[in-house]
């Protein structure tokens, strides 16, 4: 009796432990479901003296999923207003190492001031009708 014990228990421990394995319908490698894409249906060309894509390169007609639904969203860019386009126009073109530039310590800044610094630090106002008092 006491042998059968034994054994029971040592059947059950062992069948327990082999369940704590990475093996089990829990762990296995499955598709992602967000990554998944609808592809454009095959059409053929008018003509046939076009090149052949290479390998690996992605599809011409189409874009990646995130720039398909940021078209559905948003209906692609929206033309700038007169006022935008004069206004990038009048500031120009930014040197490309600008940022280099301003984070050097020998840049010189300006000191804006006392007042710079009271509107910057004073409260949110009321909307439309709010004031702030700078003293003089």
């Amino acid at each position: 009796m006491r042998n059968l014990k034994t054994a029971i228990l040592l059947v059950s421990g062992s069948a327990m432990l082999a369940a704590c394995g990475g093996s089990g319908i829990f762990n296995r490698e499955r598709p992602d479901e967000f990554a998944v894409q609808r592809q454009a249906p095959l059409v053929v060309p008018p003509d046939f003296s076009l090149t052949p894509p290479a390998p690996g390169a992605p599809r011409p007609a189409e874009g990646t999923a995130s720039e398909q639904a940021l078209e559905a969203l948003f209906g692609g860019p929206a033309p700038r207003s007169a006022i935008e386009t004069s206004a990038l126009d009048r500031a120009g073109s930014a040197d490309p190492g600008i940022r280099s530039t301003v984070g050097d310590t020998g840049t010189n800044t300006v000191a804006k001031g006392r007042v710079t610094r009271d509107i910057i630090a004073a409260p949110e106002g009321d909307g439309q009708n709010a004031q702030t008092l700078i003293p003089s």
